[in-house]
């Protein structure tokens, strides 16, 4: 009798207790619709969506781009999980517009930065260019508010510095942002 009892007891309680757990508010950054929605990938894919744009019929199709880590704008030898993660999505959407993308973390003639990515400046970006053949390379900075990050990414010609193109737009600091904006 005493088992009737509990399991009665537990077939009523079943539904409260998946009422309780259907009703617990999920973290911003655990659930998929707060991820899948969020503007990280749109913004770097339409960002090189503009730079293939402004690029069509200045390139060669035999010849690959390299792209250099994006750095923090007021320390151009560092940069974040967001600079590279920028720099990354980038090269991919470029790649899938159709151009060759040297991927440069497989070259081990490039000094790598320990925990930077590739960083190059301005005085480097001509020898590693004529070394891996490249006939541009893409660079960019961002700088940090309180609650913004604002993005500059260029295509160079390494042997003239001219800028062949180039966009500029904006991230709203949210959560996943700023946690790709902490230094590592």
């Amino acid at each position: 009798m005493l088992t009737k009892s509990l399991a009665r007891a537990g077939v009523l309680a079943l539904p409260l207790l998946l009422a309780a757990c259907s009703s617990t508010p999920k973290s911003e950054e655990g659930n998929y619709s707060t991820i899948s929605s969020n503007q990280f990938i749109n913004a770097n894919y339409k960002a090189a969506d503009a730079l293939l744009q402004q690029l069509s019929g200045k390139l060669v199709a035999d010849k690959p781009l390299i792209v250099a880590t994006m750095v923090n704008i007021d320390a151009l030898d560092q940069t974040t999980t967001l600079g590279r993660l920028v720099s990354e999505q980038v090269s991919t959407r470029m790649a899938q517009g159709g151009l060759s993308m040297l991927e440069m973390k497989l070259r081990n003639s490039v000094y790598l930065k320990r925990n930077q990515g590739e960083l190059m400046l301005t005085r480097e970006i001509g020898e590693v260019a004529t070394s891996h053949n490249a006939q541009a390379i893409v660079v960019g900075s961002y700088a940090e508010t309180s609650d913004m990050v604002f993005i500059n990414i260029k295509v160079i010609q390494p042997n003239t510095n001219f800028v062949l193109a180039g966009t500029d737009y904006v991230l709203a600091k949210e959560a996943i942002v700023r946690s790709m904006l902490q230094r590592n």
